[in-house]
């Protein structure tokens, strides 16, 4: 089915240049769409803030493919449609008595979109969540699928795809038994005493979110979330590192109700109403926002931190509220935590599109010292000369994108700055 509609990001701050947004209803369908196309790119749930998901010629959605959502209790997996919502996934796996071993914030992403960009949550010892892939098959120019699994010589590379080498129609996820998760958070906290024991703070519980504008002397929230029965995150019931335990459910910006917010408070419920910040059945924001973030190495993260808080009066003003995250390493060519375990440090900005990028320059030049990868799907300002340098695998991924697309139909103006240089 075809519209000649205009679309916007969630945001609202870009407009898709496509002419032409096609919702197939089957994979064959879309197999067939690719294989007419000069240009195709798939367009998720557009929570990216770029132009990474826009094409100059058709953009295929696909939320009209078959969700259904296929666990094999055996092999601990689950298989599902590339357009499936992690909300509605997490709900059906729940029921079934299983899990995903982490969130993003937003439940409302697809699975496809957000594996491509690496998208992540928290915790010391959680990938993000393209390290629960454990295979995917993907729609290739020619329109034929390709299916690859963890393993195979490419799988590495095809996974954080950015969309460059197809479209995602399925993947594979690996599961595990259902947990349950309670979820505190404190206010308050003493910015010196976090950098002092910041290895403390972010281990003190299976998932730690950091909320902050950088200015100050405090850090507004600390989001603990722990898995019940876990001996080694003892969520503190008083004090954590100088702050107090909130009253009442909060909300990441100040002065908005915590009603859209998952359960805190530490009552114990299910992961899938825990690990997200934010409640499927809510819009958590009216999207009026921008958003930034670089992924850091763990070992630069106190001076990382440092450095964000010196620059302080240029950040602050501009900015909506700040977050902190870690995630685990893993070996995927174009993720932003590719080799080394790291922190994201994460710019929710007003919505002023020319201040934020008059800024970005600025704030890249200060965070270069520490190989700081920007988020795919997000705002930054280098090109393909300021990244490529930070990824080992970048050579291998532009020729794995050659082979399979050798006439760029998958190619836009976001990778040709960002990847090809073309």
């Amino acid at each position: 089915m075809e519209q000649l509609v205009t679309e916007r990001n969630w945001a609202g701050n870009y407009t898709y240049r496509a002419p032409v947004i096609v919702h197939p209803g089957s994979v064959e369908e879309l197999q067939e769409i690719v294989a007419g196309a000069t240009r195709v790119r798939a367009l998720g749930s557009r929570h990216s803030f770029n132009d990474i998901a826009d094409s100059s010629g058709t953009l295929a959605v696909l939320d009209r493919l078959d969700s259904g959502i296929h666990v094999d209790a055996r092999r601990m997996t689950v298989t599902v449609s590339g357009g499936t919502r992690y909300g509605a996934l997490a709900a059906e796996l729940q029921r079934q008595g299983f899990a995903l071993h982490n969130l993003a914030s937003l439940p409302h992403i697809s699975v496809a979109g957000a594996v491509a960009t690496a998208t992540h949550g928290s915790g010391d010892g959680n990938r993000n969540l393209a390290g629960a892939v454990a295979s995917l098959e993907v729609v290739t120019a020619d329109g034929s699928i390709l299916s690859a699994r963890r393993g195979d010589a490419y799988f590495d590379g095809m996974v954080v795809g950015l969309g460059a080498l197809g479209i995602v129609s399925r993947l594979t996820l690996d599961i595990e038994p259902s947990y349950q998760v309670l979820q505190i958070v404190y206010e308050n906290l003493d910015w010196n005493r976090v950098l002092e024991n910041f290895d403390d703070v972010t281990s003190s519980a299976y998932s730690v979110s950091l909320f902050t504008d950088w200015s100050g002397q405090r850090i507004a929230q600390a989001w603990l979330k722990r898995r019940t029965g876990d001996p080694r995150q003892e969520v503190p019931e008083s004090g954590f590192h100088g702050g107090s335990p909130a009253a009442e459910n909060r909300h990441p910006l100040p002065g908005i109700p915590g009603s859209s917010c998952t359960q805190q408070l530490g009552v114990p419920g299910p992961w899938s109403d825990r690990l997200a910040h934010f409640r499927m059945e809510f819009n958590p924001s009216k999207g009026e926002e921008l958003q930034t973030e670089y992924l850091i190495p763990r070992e630069h993260a106190v001076d990382a931190l440092r450095t964000v808080r010196r620059i302080s009066d240029l950040v602050t003003p501009l900015l909506l509220i700040g977050e902190i995250r870690t995630i685990a390493r893993d070996n995927l060519w174009l993720s932003p935590n590719y080799g080394r375990d790291g922190i994201g440090l994460h710019f929710t900005w007003r919505q002023d599109q020319p201040a934020v990028h008059a800024i970005l320059p600025l704030l890249e030049a200060e965070l270069a010292p520490f190989a700081a990868r920007p988020h795919w799907g997000k705002l930054f300002h280098g090109g393909v000369s300021a990244i490529a340098p930070l990824y080992p695998r970048f050579g291998d991924f532009i020729a794995l994108a050659d082979r399979l697309d050798p006439a760029g139909k998958f190619r836009n103006s976001f990778l040709k700055h960002t990847v090809f240089g073309n």
